[in-house]
């Protein structure tokens, strides 16, 4: 199994449209062969010290069964139009790809 962070910087003001269309997408990536989850996330200001908030980051914690399985969903159709889609919202996408320790 592997586990990928995705961190989404969006541009700001673009994070409700942003979410709007990935709310679209995740069912499409919940039924792909492989995935074990696909869950956007969002910051929640619980005043802790030390605490890193962004109001216009979207961080996507994915679990897939093998790579394979995850180059195969970087290339599904609707990936590619998803990106097309949100191109213009957003300004830089990171990814951390992660097997348990």
């Amino acid at each position: 199994m592997i586990t990928v962070i995705a961190t989404v910087q969006l541009r700001p003001g673009c994070r409700d449209a942003y979410l709007e269309r990935l709310a679209r997408l995740v069912p499409l990536v919940a039924a792909e062969a492989g995935c074990l989850g696909y869950r956007p996330h969002v910051d929640l200001d619980a005043g802790l010290p030390r605490q890193a908030t962004d109001p216009d980051q979207v961080i996507l914690v994915e679990q897939w069964r093998g790579l394979s399985e995850l180059q195969a969903h970087l290339a599904a159709r609707h990936m590619v139009a998803y990106r097309e889609e949100v191109a213009a919202w957003v300004e830089s996408v990171s990814l951390r790809v992660m097997t348990p320790a």
